[in-house]
């Protein structure tokens, strides 16, 4: 299972980013997919997560601002960031559990004061 990222960037405090993560296999058989990051110096951090059923999932920081969404036709997770603040900044991974653990390899997020 390969799992591609993107959509990070630079955004100001309140601004909006979509991240998505493309997944090589059928996301239909991937029973939990999940977005973590890492700040600079700081321990990496489940952020949001989806199972298959569709239920959902947040770290405390980011509820009401943050929506996790899956595409089963496209292979693909979304991560929309609404409210971004300076402490959202970080390298963001998605993440895929199927019989093992896959790392998407991070994209960067930016938010500047």
């Amino acid at each position: 299972v390969q799992l591609q990222a993107s959509g990070g960037g630079l955004v100001q405090a309140g601004g909006s980013l979509r991240l998505s993560c493309v997944v090589s296999k059928s996301i239909v058989e991937i029973n939990y997919l999940d977005w973590h990051r890492q700040a600079l110096g700081k321990q990496r951090e489940l952020v949001a997560s989806i199972t298959t059923s569709g239920s959902t999932q947040y770290v405390d920081s980011v509820k009401g601002r943050f929506t996790i969404s899956r595409d089963n036709a496209k292979n693909t997770v979304y991560l929309q960031m609404d409210s971004l603040r300076p402490e959202d900044t970080a390298v963001y991974y998605c993440h895929a559990i199927r019989y093992g653990h896959y790392w998407g390899q991070g994209t960067l997020v930016t938010v500047s004061s």
